[in-house]
């Protein structure tokens, strides 16, 4: 239980009790946004002798969680995400919800705000939190909507490799189709990809409602996107598929959040959540699909029927590119199913040119979608290139659901595509008049023989497959410049890679005064990396005592790391060592030769030596953002560690577009993971007039350290270096030291302190 809010904290004397707040940071990513937030938060708070604890939403779950005790001694709590947060933890005390930006950029205005916040109240939801006059959030449907995605693309990614390995093995082609003999190991196989497929329709309709209206809305939006996709109960032939599943996660979530509004009796309000509202909510949904949604998709796909049955007469191509255009727009849904089937229905007749039609264009979606990827890759986040990948390999067996979890997360773009690829093949497939004797579609039926005129049919998939790859490269840039146009600072591409939180998002944190504040930054410096790994969950490097999920992660930054500058701090540099105990740091007596001035390492190696002298250039030309990681790249060529600098230089820029390296307090650290390069490298540049990198403070970058390492060593080395580099880059002297060192020597002789 939580105690109420009280009247807002006024002034007072010195007896008064010290005020205590709590704050809750996450971006779609959970990377950059999210610890600088929470480093501004409390640096405002501790110089305003305010106590606050700040739980951050990272990339490896929740972090410094607040607990019970946290809640029930707290005056206020800041609320700075543009992700869906559980506030039901916060009933009845005073909350103040904005986007995260607003926690990077006004961390006072926000703890004076939440002095007078509104007391938060069970009948709140995440979308009634927001505040009205704060920070830029995500839309609640944005984020909504790719919540959903989320959680979708595994089923989807599990469920179609396992129905294509399956087909790929154990399938047969027959007049029914392309089918697994019963009984046999690769049917039961088949049929576990089937469950995985029939799940996803059913998450991405239960998560979109789970983020409008948290776990009550779970219930009613899963079972309401079975329904969707269940076409038999509302007397149809096909389901409502994905775009069925998008419209009842939303109305579950907005139906949820009203019902939460209804005023009920003090004792029936403990059973709403749990019984009341997923009773109630999944019932209406339900009937109201059934019978209210679900019987215009049951006339529409009659009609479909019917309206295709009176154009067999007509010119093969105009058909062809119909059917091409029916099949992509909505991949099972009842447009696709409707031509599908209509193509399915003529085979008997004799007619398998109809089908021919189709199985060309079955394939064009996941493959379009998939070469995408491929081509375009700073448009897409690593988990989108992973499930391109996936999308390939379905698009080979004719699994066009490859492609739902990119149509379902940019509509707008990626369905038009879809359908110009489709109709462009259908149209190919229909001049050449392409036979297809069973009701399967894709390559393999070609492979197999069920396909007459193969070489045609090949033509005619890469045709529309690179159609809809280019149209949709094209539009997803369009829309991206557009929203970069229109965007504030924070929303980068955070999330989902596009522009979003901007994903996801989607990164070091703020880089502010005070030692108080350099033990969290090493851990949080680490987790911006993070973003470009495809490793799920890297812990953050350990800083201030915090330990990584790597014992050997930790062995280095224990011992070299913590040993490095706590030698240093304890004892002072070498030339305070001598100066004060008439020997060197190693012991030996000093002599008259002996130059004190000089640091250990007489090469003037940094960073376990990945940053020398030939990587460090104290006046940067470049006067734009990737121009500077290009001439950084190329002095790091130096070394002889770079063997593909244009890869290196566009790696760094897809980190780029996943959100902005720019930290603020004119630093930024470009980095990259590829094996572009061949051993950890890092290279140093300074800018007199600053280059334009995005950074939340708005400040140019005038300091750009740029961290390059091969894909081997990125499982724990770069956290190392990002632990290191960061401990100093918190101290407001260093870096001004930095900036007034006259030459690159003087530049080493200020980075050594970091060894």
């Amino acid at each position: 239980m939580t105690s109420p809010a009280g009247p807002p904290p006024t002034g007072g004397d010195s007896e008064q009790q010290r005020v205590r707040l709590l704050a809750v940071t996450a971006c779609p990513t959970g990377i950059a946004h999210t610890y600088m937030a929470a480093e501004k938060l409390a640096q405002a708070a501790a110089s305003r002798g305010i106590d606050m604890k700040v739980e951050t939403q990272g990339s490896i779950g929740a972090e410094n969680v607040l607990d019970d005790n946290d809640v029930s001694t707290a005056d206020g709590i800041i609320v700075a995400a543009d992700k869906d947060v559980d506030l039901s933890r916060f009933v009845g005390k005073r909350v103040l919800t904005v986007g995260v930006a607003e926690g990077i950029r006004h961390p006072e205005r926000l703890i004076e705000r939440v002095r007078s916040a509104p007391v938060h109240t069970a009948d709140s939801g995440p979308a009634a939190a927001e505040s009205g006059d704060g920070g830029k959030q995500r839309s609640i449907v944005y984020k909504a909507l790719m919540n959903g995605v989320s959680y979708m693309i595994p089923f989807v990614v599990v469920g179609g490799l396992l129905i294509a390995v399956s087909l790929a093995l154990g399938g047969d082609a027959t007049a029914k189709g392309y089918v697994i003999p019963e009984g046999t190991f690769w049917a039961d196989v088949n049929q576990i990809g089937v469950i995985g497929f029939q799940l996803m329709i059913p998450i991405l309709s239960g998560y979109i409602a789970y983020a409008i209206a948290d776990r009550p809305a779970l219930v009613p939006g899963m079972i309401g996107g079975w329904i969707a996709n269940q076409g038999s109960l509302y007397d149809s032939k096909a389901g409502a598929g994905f775009i069925g599943a998008i419209v009842t996660g939303f109305l579950a979530g907005y139906l949820v959040l009203w019902i939460k509004k209804v005023k009920v009796p003090k004792f029936v309000q403990p059973i709403m959540p749990i019984i009341v509202i997923p009773i109630v909510a999944t019932t209406a949904l339900g009937l109201f699909f059934i019978y209210v949604i679900g019987k215009p998709i049951s006339w529409v796909f009659k009609h479909l029927t019917d309206w295709l049955s009176g154009m067999t007469g007509t010119s093969a191509i105009l058909l062809g590119a119909i059917l091409g255009l029916m099949i992509a727009f909505d991949m099972g849904g009842p447009v696709n199913k409707t031509a599908f089937l209509f193509g399915t229905g003529l085979i008997a007749t004799g007619n398998q040119t109809v089908m021919g039609m189709c199985a060309v264009a079955i394939p064009v979606m996941p493959l379009g979608q998939g070469l995408a990827t491929l081509i375009r890759k700073r448009l897409y986040t690593e988990q989108e290139r992973e499930t391109g990948l996936a999308a390939l390999f379905m698009g080979c067996f004719g699994i066009s659901e490859g492609a739902i979890p990119f149509a379902a997360a940019r509509p707008a773009q990626v369905i038009p595509a879809n359908m110009l690829g489709g109709a462009v093949a259908g149209a190919v497939a229909g001049a050449a008049g392409v036979e297809d004797a069973v009701p399967h579609g894709g390559p393999i039926v070609a492979v197999l023989g069920a396909v007459s005129g193969v070489p045609v049919f090949f033509v005619a998939v890469l045709i529309g497959t690179a159609v809809t790859a280019l149209t949709t490269v094209t539009l997803v840039d369009i829309s991206e410049r557009k929203g970069k146009g229109a965007a504030s600072p924070v929303a980068g591409p955070g999330a989902g890679g596009r522009g979003v939180a901007g994903p996801l998002e989607p990164a070091l944190v703020g880089v502010g005064t005070g030692a108080a504040a350099g033990g969290a930054v090493g851990a949080v410096v680490a987790q911006r990396v993070v973003a470009s790994s495809s490793a799920p969950a890297t812990e953050a490097a350990p800083a201030g005592g915090q330990k990584t999920s790597d014992p050997d992660a930790d062995a280095v930054l224990g011992s070299d790391a913590q040993a490095g500058a706590g030698s240093e701090a304890q004892f002072g540099t070498r030339a305070d060592v001598a100066a004060k105990t008439g020997a060197d740091a190693d012991g030996a007596p000093v002599t008259e030769d002996d130059d004190l001035d000089l640091p250990a390492e007489p090469d003037h190696e940094v960073l376990s030596g990945y940053l020398t002298e030939q990587t460090v250039k104290v006046a940067l030309d470049s006067r734009d953002k990737e121009a500077a990681i290009r001439e950084m790249a190329e002095m790091l060529t130096r070394t002889g560690k770079v063997a593909d600098v244009d890869e290196l230089v566009a790696t760094a820029l897809r980190r780029e577009e996943q959100g902005t390296t720019g930290l603020g307090e004119e630093i930024a650290i470009p980095h990259a993971k590829t094996d572009a390069v061949t051993a950890p490298v890092v290279g140093f540049a300074r800018s007199a007039e600053g280059v334009e990198w995005g950074s939340l403070d708005g400040t140019k970058a005038r300091l750009v350290f740029m961290i390059s390492v091969p894909e081997a060593a990125a499982g724990d080395e770069h956290l190392r270096i990002l632990a290191l580099l960061s401990r100093q880059l918190m101290d407001p002297g260093f870096r001004e030291r930095l900036i007034e060192a006259p030459d690159e020597r003087a530049v080493l002789d200020v980075l050594s302190e970091i060894r």
